[in-house]
């Protein structure tokens, strides 16, 4: 019996990615994403902006994303969309435009959550890159989240920590506005980190009961500290900002690989995995990297292009929810906050 070829497209909304990806078999044909830079002058998004913006960019990402893949509409199978969480006027924008496309080519529709994704990014075929075995631990670490999850089975998951205010991206974004870096500061504390000693200035962590995670009284700690510092001295940020750079940076990933150790411990799981968009940071992919000789983990991490808000990890999960037939009806609506 000939296998039959199952292509989705894939779309992904959620905040102010504008993105489209077609998946053969689990194999990643075109990969498109549209950025929109238009909230660097705010130091943060602005969901009317944001979902203005995904009405200009869904079409053309769309085109684009077949086009590479050298896939004419016809040959989808079913068109895979992000239903939340996220930002509600961004997500209706890829919502409506999945749950219109699906009808007019009479193909079925498939809701995917936007935090599974992340971790379901992991078994996408990729050429060097290993699928973590069930089950596994998942850190799911972005600007909205910042989670640990037990993973039994590609939807039977549990999360067994979570943020209980900020999330880590948060923290490094406020951080970065503190020590008056542009949005998102993510990526420059991760460059300069590289520059400076880690342990220059030392930050407390925060004391937070079993696998939970707490970021707002770090953020505070450290706007007190430069407050403090500058008093004394003006040139203070300017003089050791790739110090200070490296000191939030490693406080935090202390925090993160604190609460890993110890969900390894509780739960006996040694594959640990990491997605979203801070797991690009590689202070923390070296930190989980380390991880393996220390604490005998097996450690995955996904391609750089599947770390940040994509619609690959959307096609994946599409693929794999085509496979098991659950498929969504078109009266089905985007949702600000759904849960794993």
């Amino acid at each position: 019996m000939a296998t039959q070829n199952i292509y989705i497209l894939a779309i992904e909304s959620s905040c102010d990615d504008t993105a489209a990806s077609v998946m053969l078999n689990g194999k990643i044909l075109s990969n498109v994403v549209a950025g929109q830079s238009i909230h660097e002058a705010y130091g943060g998004v602005v969901p009317e902006l944001a979902s203005r913006a995904h009405q200009q960019n869904i079409v053309p990402v769309v085109q684009q994303a077949l086009k590479r893949a050298n896939v004419d509409k016809k040959q989808l199978s079913a068109i895979a969309f992000t239903r939340g969480p996220g930002l509600m006027g961004s997500l209706l924008v890829g919502t409506s435009f999945a749950k219109s496309m699906a009808y007019g080519l009479d193909i079925p529709l498939i809701d995917v959550n936007h935090m599974q994704a992340h971790i379901l990014a992991h078994f996408i075929d990729e050429e060097g890159f290993n699928k973590p075995p069930f089950p596994f631990l998942a850190m799911t670490i972005s600007g909205g989240h910042t989670q640990i999850v037990k993973v039994n089975s590609h939807f039977d998951m549990e999360v067994i920590g979570e943020t209980i205010d900020d999330a880590v991206g948060e923290a490094f974004d406020k951080s970065g506005k503190i020590l008056g870096l542009g949005y998102p500061a993510g990526p420059e504390i991760d460059k300069r980190a590289k520059l400076g000693n880690p342990k220059a200035y030392k930050f407390t962590k925060p004391k937070v009961e079993g696998l939970n995670f707490s970021f707002s009284g770090l953020k505070t700690a450290i706007l007190y500290f430069i407050q403090k510092e500058t008093k004394a001295n003006p040139n203070f940020i300017e003089e050791n900002l790739n110090d200070i750079c490296a000191s939030i940076q490693y406080t935090i990933i202390g925090i993160l690989i604190d609460k890993l150790k110890l969900a390894s411990k509780q739960t006996g799981i040694n594959h640990i995995a990491i997605g979203g968009g801070v797991s690009a940071n590689t202070g923390i992919r070296q930190a989980l990297k380390d991880g393996e000789a220390k604490f005998g983990w097996t450690t995955y991490v996904p391609k750089f292009e599947f770390t940040t808000d994509n619609a690959a990890m959307i096609a994946i999960v599409g693929y794999l929810k085509f496979l098991d037939g659950d498929f969504a009806q078109q009266d089905i609506t985007a949702s600000s906050r759904l849960k794993i």
